[in-house]
C-alpha cells in the first residue's frame, strides 16, 4: 500500500480569494508547500491522506513580495552598536512576506554583496522566494564581480543594483556615473534575462529626484529601469515623485515611513492624480536603521523597520480609502 504522507497533502476549503483578482470562494490543494488545483469546490477525498483547513469565512491571498529588505542587516549609522541583525526567516513570513529582494545600505565597509548573495541564497533554501541587487549606496557600486553588468547577467540572483542619491550618506555621484551605473544594469539583465532595474535610495536634499533627471537626459536608459524609493519621505520630493510617475517611471513608497506622507495616502493621492497603480510599489524597508538627522546633520536617534507595515498599509488602504481587496494587495505586490 502507498504511503502519501510525505506528498504533505493540504486542502484549504472554503476561503474568499484573491490571487490578487478577486477569485470568490475557492477551495485550494497544497502538496509539499506548492499550489497544485485551485477550484471552487475540491472534495476533501480528493486524495489520500489529506489535512484539510475550514477557511471559511476567511481571506486567502498570496504571500506579499517585499522588494526593499535589509537582509543581512543595515544601520551603523551611530557606530558599530546601531548595526542591525540578519533577517530570520520567521520574521518575513509572520508578517506575509514570502518573497524578498535584499540590498545593503550605507554600510559597504562591513557588509559586502557577498554575504548577502550567501544569505539570498540559504533563504531561498529554507522555502521562500529571495533576489538581491548589488551595489550599495556608494557608486561607483561595490559588486562581486567587479562590474554591475557581470553581477546582473551572470549571477542567478542578482536583479538589478542599487545606489542613494540626494543624500549626505550618498557618494555624491556625478551624472557620468549614475549613468554608466544604470546603463550596466540595464544590459546586464538584457544578457542575463532580468530586471535590471536601478534602485534609488532618495534622501532629504533638495536637489530630490534632478540627478535622476540628469541620468535620463544623458544617456538612453529607459525610464521604466530606475525606481526612486523611500519617496514619501518628505512632501517636495513626494511631489516631484508624482511627476516622474507621470513620465512613465515607477515610484516606490516605503511602509514604514509614516510621515510626512503616510503609504496608504501615497498610494490614495497618487491614484487621485491619475497615476495607473501599475507605476506604485510598496516596500518595507524591513530591518533597515530608521536614523533621524537634525538640521546640521547630526544624528539625534535611530531605530529599526520592521516588516508588518506592509499588511497595516493593506488593510488601511482597504478600510480607510475604499480600496479593493485586489488593488490594495497589488501594492506590494504579491507572489
Amino acid at each position: 500500500m502507498i504511503d502519501y504522507t510525505a506528498a504533505g497533502f493540504t486542502l484549504l476549503q472554503g476561503a474568499h480569494l484573491y490571487a490578487p483578482e478577486d477569485r470568490g470562494i475557492c477551495d485550494v490543494l497544497v502538496a509539499n508547500g506548492k499550489i497544485i488545483a485551485v477550484a471552487s469546490n475540491i472534495p476533501s477525498d480528493i486524495v489520500p491522506d489529506c489535512t484539510v483547513v475550514d477557511l471559511s469565512g476567511q481571506i486567502l491571498c498570496p504571500g506579499f513580495i517585499d522588494q526593499h529588505v535589509h537582509l543581512i542587516g543595515g544601520g551603523g549609522e551611530a557606530g558599530p552598536t546601531t548595526r542591525t541583525p540578519e533577517v530570520a526567516l520567521s520574521r518575513l513570513t509572520e508578517a506575509g512576506v514570502t518573497s524578498v529582494v535584499g540590498l545593503l545600505g550605507t554600510d559597504s565597509i562591513s557588509r559586502h554583496p557577498e554575504s548577502l548573495l550567501a544569505k539570498t541564497r540559504a533563504l531561498n533554501e529554507e522555502g521562500i522566494s529571495a533576489w538581491m541587487l548589488t551595489g550599495a549606496y556608494h557608486v561607483p557600486s561595490r559588486t562581486i564581480t567587479g562590474s554591475v553588468e557581470k553581477d546582473v547577467a551572470i549571477i542567478d540572483r542578482v536583479i538589478g543594483v542599487k545606489c542613494a542619491i540626494s543624500d549626505h550618506r550618498s557618494a555624491a555621484p556625478d551624472v557620468y556615473h549614475l549613468a554608466n551605473m544604470a546603463a550596466e544594469s540595464r544590459v546586464g539583465g538584457l544578457l542575463g534575462g532580468k530586471p535590471g532595474v536601478t534602485v534609488f535610495h532618495m534622501g532629504d536634499s533638495k536637489k530630490a529626484l534632478q540627478p535622476v533627471y540628469d541620468l535620463l537626459e544623458n544617456c538612453d536608459v529607459p525610464i521604466s529601469k530606475l525606481l526612486p524609493t523611500h519617496v514619501n519621505r518628505n512632501v517636495p520630493l513626494f511631489e516631484q515623485a508624482l511627476e516622474f510617475a507621470r513620465k512613465g517611471g515607477t515610484i516606490d513608497i516605503t511602509s514604514s515611513i509614516d510621515e510626512p506622507v503616510a503609504p496608504a495616502e501615497g498610494i490614495a493621492r497618487a491614484v487621485q492624480a491619475g497615476i495607473p497603480l501599475a507605476r506604485v510599489t510598496l516596500s518595507s524597508d524591513g530591518n533597515g536603521s530608521q536614523p533621524f538627522f537634525d538640521d546640521e546633520g547630526n544624528l539625534t536617534h535611530i531605530g529599526v523597520a520592521g516588516f508588518e507595515t506592509l499588511l497595516e498599509t493593506v488593510q488601511v488602504l482597504v478600510k480607510d480609502y475604499d480600496f479593493s481587496i485586489s488593488d490594495a494587495c497589488a501594492r506590494s505586490p504579491v507572489a
